[in-house]
């Protein structure tokens, strides 16, 4: 558009230019023919009378568009052209120089009018010689070359466009590669842009991109470490508080035991929620593993627990089915929700690994007795309040949100075919 605005300006900027250069032409081309018009000029009883005329044959064709007049007081001259016509009456002629105006003569022409005031011997008076020329003559010309100048001036539109696009297009090429390498970066906190050949006019850029990075995964260790040392220093204080529970209910408190059990259980429940948040800030994008004998193998782990020995699991799994997590990120996502399932199962628990589409469908779901649509939302939220975290769904439901989010997943929360709840986390796998 830019293009285009310019050479619009640039073909009215021609013409303009081409008409002045085409009318100056006129004006040399008018000063010619009078030459011998003026060489013979003289004043008889003041008429001015004419010893030889131009000879281009135009000024003897009535209204051809070529026009002379010579007029002082008492009379005047014309050329043939004019027939019985006269050029406009002049005003003030100059005697040094000859003007240019436009005017309207006869026969309905808008001429271009020369000028001037010429002293033939120093004792008569001054004639007024004036010179004209049909505008209309010139249009054809000046038509023409706005159609040619027009047509070049478009294809030089459509080149200066393509190549103007094909210099943004590399232009910006290196960018589109900062871009996917942001975006390698965010998935991957150790990835980095620096040594990736990019134009030194980049190097600032990809340079702060890196030290942001630095920055960042600086912070996240710092408070990997930060929670780390929290949990172990919690450790002692919390075998101390198991130690005085074990010691009330052996004197007989059992209610004062109980609470303190419950309160011990609270804040392992939240020091493990943290530190599994912690952890699932690293997570690292692009990984894949086997759901198949991850899956197996939580089975086998689940069904030796008091829940998982009264229910059966039944499992749809595509041998080469793959889940978008590192191992011990798959692990810690699917075994919450098979051990909440299997909690609150009848009979069966159904796991499933699918392909959908460009998605990735992982499904776990329970003949239990389910949950309505307020209860499922409050317990995948109720991860972020730790202190009504409990035995249900909620902590184990919302770490595991947070790991498919994590890794650009979604987890949902549905009433089952089987009657019970059932989880979906859904993963693109593109882009």
């Amino acid at each position: 558009m830019a293009i285009a605005l310019a050479l619009v300006v640039a073909w009215f900027a021609m013409g303009w230019l081409f008409n002045g250069h085409v009318e100056r032409r006129v004006e040399d081309e008018l000063l010619v023919q009078v030459r011998p018009l003026l060489a013979d000029l003289q004043l008889a009883r003041g008429v001015p009378v004419a010893g030889s005329e131009p000879a281009d044959p135009r000024f003897a064709v009535p209204a051809g568009g070529l026009y002379w007049q010579v007029s002082t007081a008492k009379g005047a001259i014309r050329s043939v052209s004019l027939w019985d016509s006269r050029l406009p009456h002049p005003v003030a002629a100059p005697a040094g120089t000859w003007r240019v105006r436009r005017a309207d003569g006869p026969f309905g022409q808008r001429l271009l009018l020369m000028e001037r005031a010429i002293r033939l011997q120093p004792h008569e008076p001054a004639v007024i010689v004036q010179l004209g020329y049909d505008l209309a003559k010139l249009a054809p010309a000046q038509r023409e070359f706005g159609r040619e100048m027009a047509l070049f001036l478009a294809l030089l539109w459509t080149v200066l466009a393509l190549a103007a696009w094909a210099q943004v297009g590399l232009g910006l090429r290196p960018l589109r590669r900062v871009g996917h390498e942001v975006e390698r970066l965010r998935r991957d906190a150790s990835a980095r842009l620096g040594g990736g050949g990019y134009p030194r006019e980049l190097a600032p850029l990809t340079e702060s991109i890196d030290a942001l990075a630095d920055a960042r995964e600086a912070d996240l260790v710092r408070a990997r470490r930060r929670a780390a040392d929290l949990a172990h220093g919690l450790k002692t204080p919390l075998a101390a508080l198991a130690v005085q529970s074990a010691r009330a209910r052996e004197s007989g408190e059992v209610l004062i035991a109980d609470g303190l059990d419950s309160s011990i259980a609270a804040v392992r429940a939240a020091i493990d929620g943290e530190l599994a948040r912690t952890r699932i800030s690293l997570v690292p994008e692009g990984r894949s593993t086997a759901a198949l004998p991850l899956i197996e193998r939580l089975i086998t782990v689940i069904e030796q627990t008091e829940a998982g020995e009264r229910v059966a699991f039944s499992l749809a799994c595509a041998n080469d089915a793959t889940l978008p997590l590192a191992g011990d990120d798959a692990a810690e996502l699917l075994g919450p929700l098979l051990e909440n399932a299997a909690r609150h199962a009848r009979r069966l628990v159904h796991v499933a690994v699918d392909t959908i589409g460009e998605q990735r469908l992982l499904i776990v779901g329970d003949d239990g007795s389910g949950l309505d649509t307020a209860q499922r939302d409050e317990a995948i939220l109720r991860g972020a309040r730790l202190d009504s975290a409990d035995e249900g769904h909620g902590l184990g439901l919302a770490i595991a949100r947070e790991l498919a989010e994590a890794t650009r997943g979604k987890l949902t929360l549905l009433r089952s075919p089987l009657g019970g709840l059932e989880v979906r986390v859904r993963w693109p796998l593109s882009g």
